[in-house]
């Protein structure tokens, strides 16, 4: 499905429709229609009405659609939830992860042929072992900003 033909269905499948998604993602609804209908070629939404309609429906068609026709995938990051974040819980949890993802391939190629299960094993341990890298370099990145000496920088010939 296309990124227009996504972001109608969005809206047309909210229950309540555009009246309904409208007022909460601070659109006028019949605008909202508008924006979202395909035979409309003067009115769309923008980046950050799409975000917020996805945002607020919990439907992210119009990203994964986004994604597919620049030939990229978009994958949700669990996070938070009963997860510590400690360096080192997420360092491991992605040490798991790449373990995981490496079951699943050896698995798929042991036989020499990788089956339409073997295949969704892989991309879901893929998956899994990206999404734990990331939230790796998140809590990285979130130590880094907190930081109050700022960034490191090696000086030549220093002990």
């Amino acid at each position: 499905m296309n990124i227009i033909d996504t972001a109608h269905a969005t809206v047309a499948e909210y229950p309540g429709g555009s009246e309904a998604l409208g007022p909460r993602v601070g659109i006028i609804p019949a605008v909202l229609r508008s924006k979202v209908n395909p035979n409309n070629t003067t009115h769309h939404l923008t980046l950050v009405e799409a975000a917020r309609v996805m945002a607020v429906s919990g439907d992210h068609r119009m990203l994964h659609a986004l994604a597919a026709e620049l030939d990229h995938v978009a994958l949700p990051i669990a996070g938070g939830e009963g997860v510590d974040d400690s360096l080192l819980d997420l360092t491991l949890n992605q040490s798991q992860a790449q373990g995981e993802f490496a079951a699943a391939l050896q698995q798929a190629l042991a036989d020499g042929a990788i089956s339409e299960n073997e295949m969704r094993a892989i991309a879901s341990a893929a998956a899994g072992k990206q999404a734990a890298l990331t939230l790796l370099l998140r809590r990285v990145h979130e130590m880094h900003k907190a930081s109050s000496r700022g960034p490191v920088v090696a000086i030549r010939g220093a002990r």
